[in-house]
């Protein structure tokens, strides 16, 4: 937390702390309640900015529905952060029509943040330019990439969030730029059944494009990698894939706006997103 807060600080930010910012209860850090109230009384702040997330956010799931939407659309702040902070972000997208950053500092606890990784949070918290982004062929989902092109609101993140908040929390993306990245924590038949649920229930039908990102730390089973079960998932969908994008829980992973507008061009190999600060 202290170094979060220095190099936050050196980059020519002030600092202020949640109330329960260390709190934990059980595998969360901190009681539901408790963090709601801190998330809420930042968006009533009028000083706040920008609400970073220290980690992951283990059972954002829990409180992404008990955020106070009105006093953000009021006065919006950017909510920095990836993982499960997705659930959080796409709430706000959708109740509140605030973008935010998807993307963090808080690896700064364990020394994984690369340069690479801070110098893109700070000009995606500070510029009001569009953010171009290119495939990478080191990045194994660039065999993903397909052609064509496609334009819309870039909205997503992680994908187990995306789906857990499915129909629920978040509506169908009709006509939006969907953007997948994801963690090992379970096996392959993990993701092959979020990508399958997604697909049944309808809630890809009319997407403008798809943003695929890193998935990282996946083991190879029976011949079949992460690459494979995605192909085989994502074949069944008719539009724009872009594959290889550096966003996502692996090192050197960039910052990219959620709900701005994007757009993807597979046979250039880019994706340019507008800014989420003005």
């Amino acid at each position: 937390m202290e170094k979060t807060v220095e190099l936050l600080e050196q980059a020519g930010f002030r600092v202020d702390l949640g109330k329960h910012v260390l709190d934990r209860h059980g595998y969360l850090a901190g009681r539901d309640e408790d963090r709601i109230s801190d998330l809420n009384d930042a968006f009533v702040d009028s000083e706040v900015r920008a609400i970073i997330a220290t980690r992951g956010g283990k059972g954002a799931y829990r409180i992404a529905d008990a955020l106070d939407f009105a006093a953000a659309h009021n006065d919006p702040k950017l909510v920095v952060g990836f993982s499960e902070i997705t659930i959080i972000q796409l709430a706000l997208w959708q109740h509140a029509n605030i973008p935010s950053l998807h993307g963090t500092p808080s690896a700064f606890y364990d020394g994984l943040l690369s340069e690479t990784t801070y110098r893109a949070c700070l000009t995606a918290l500070s510029s009001g330019e569009p953010l171009h982004l290119r495939s990478m062929e080191d990045v194994p989902t660039s065999s993903l990439t397909t052609s064509g092109r496609a334009e819309g609101i870039l909205v997503g993140g992680n994908l187990d969030m995306i789906v857990t908040g499915a129909d629920w929390l978040i509506p169908k993306l009709n006509g939006n730029i969907l953007f997948i990245e994801d963690v090992k924590k379970a096996g392959l038949g993990h993701i092959d059944r979020q990508m399958t649920r997604l697909l049944k229930s309808g809630y890809l039908e009319n997407i403008a494009g798809i943003a695929v990102g890193q998935f990282t730390n996946f083991d190879t089973t029976d011949g079949w990698s992460v690459v494979d079960v995605l192909r085989d998932r994502l074949a069944l969908i008719d539009v724009p894939i872009l594959g290889g994008l550096p966003l996502g829980h692996g090192r050197d992973a960039l910052v990219i706006p959620i709900g701005t507008h994007a757009v993807i061009d597979a046979d250039e190999g880019t994706l340019t997103v507008e800014a989420a600060v003005r």
